[in-house]
């Protein structure tokens, strides 16, 4: 079987999920230029990887038009762990089926028909995507004369309704499901006086309440008490309110994972071998790597579809398996 390095990485064969695409996206960099061996890209083409002798540098290409190039770091993990930075959805709370609802709730109300319901064949078109991915397929199947921009009117009208119904007690029970093992994994990690950050891209007003929740129904008390540090994309940006950067620099950038542990945990680069970063999704896993910190993949989300399990130093399926690795 083929074998390939990439600098600051390590070896692989071609069945790991990387592609071999010989040039950069933008046309720059290109196999046998300028001192370049080799170019490869995720499975999922978010990020390219441009291999010289013995460096490799990462670009993050953006739907938006505001690409990144990050220099890739190597960096093994060295015990004691003094930090755990941990994703919120997929990874820490499963949330997957409350937005299903929500969406299923903003077609009942496009449609005028409160008793309309998702069909089997429609999860796998409802979820994993763009929220105007998914309503437009809904509108194609259920309602083809209403307009994408009516649907999500209706869709920021429910989801902040019931995200303040939510965060007042009242919301819907189960909305946010904690991951099996959550609450004795953040504990262990508490007892051994393990830092613990916790990194989203989600906008504050979607992200909080879903920890709130989880952490309500653990009955752990307020997650701002607990965690030693906590980010999000923070507020958006729209007309008559003053937002956060957060749109043009989430996951698979660096900035939330680097922020939360230099900043929030005051953990300096120096000792970025001590922490380890948890993530369910490909775009998570290069967003840790990038920020340079030893990578813990976990299962559920779209990592090996997405081209990246290669990436992770580690892969677990449970919090149990994550524990045994890092203790």
């Amino acid at each position: 079987m083929k074998k390939f390095v990439i600098p600051a990485l390590g070896e692989f064969d071609e069945n790991c999920g990387l592609k071999d695409i010989k040039k950069c996206s933008d046309g720059i960099f290109a196999e046998g230029v300028n001192g370049v061996k080799a170019v490869y890209a995720t499975g999922d083409n978010k990020v390219e990887f441009i291999c010289f002798e013995n460096s490799t540098i990462c670009y993050v290409l953006s739907a938006i038009g505001y690409p990144a190039y990050y220099p890739l770091k190597k960096n093994v993990l060295q015990k004691p762990v003094k930090a755990v930075l941990m994703d919120l959805d997929g990874t820490s709370v499963k949330s997957e089926e409350f937005w299903i609802w929500i969406i299923q709730k903003t077609i009942a109300s496009l449609t005028d028909n409160p008793s309309f319901s998702f069909e089997e064949a429609d999860l796998a078109h409802v979820s994993g995507h763009s929220v105007s991915e998914h309503l437009q397929y809904c509108i194609n199947k259920y309602c083809p004369d209403k307009k994408l921009e009516d649907a999500r009117e209706w869709y920021f009208k429910h989801t902040h309704y019931e995200m303040n119904e939510i965060m007042e007690g009242r919301g819907k029970e189960g909305a946010f499901t904690p991951s099996a093992g959550l609450k004795e994994f953040l504990l262990k990690l508490k007892e051994h006086n393990i830092k613990i950050g916790l990194v989203t891209s989600g906008l504050y007003e979607k992200a909080w309440p879903e920890i709130l929740s989880a952490f309500q129904t653990l009955n752990m008390g307020d997650p701002k008490d607990f965690y030693d540090a906590s980010i999000s994309a923070g507020f958006p940006l729209r007309k008559g309110c003053v937002g956060t950067l957060g749109e043009l620099s989430p996951k698979p950038h660096p900035w939330l994972y680097a922020e939360t542990c230099a900043v929030g945990l005051n953990i300096p680069e120096s000792e970025s071998c001590h922490v380890v970063g948890i993530e369910d999704s490909g775009a998570g896993v290069c967003s840790i790597k990038l920020a340079g910190y030893p990578t813990i993949g976990f299962a559920g989300g779209n990592i090996e579809s997405s081209g990246t399990k290669a990436l992770c130093d580690f892969y677990a399926d449970t919090f149990e398996q994550i524990w045994e690795y890092i203790k």
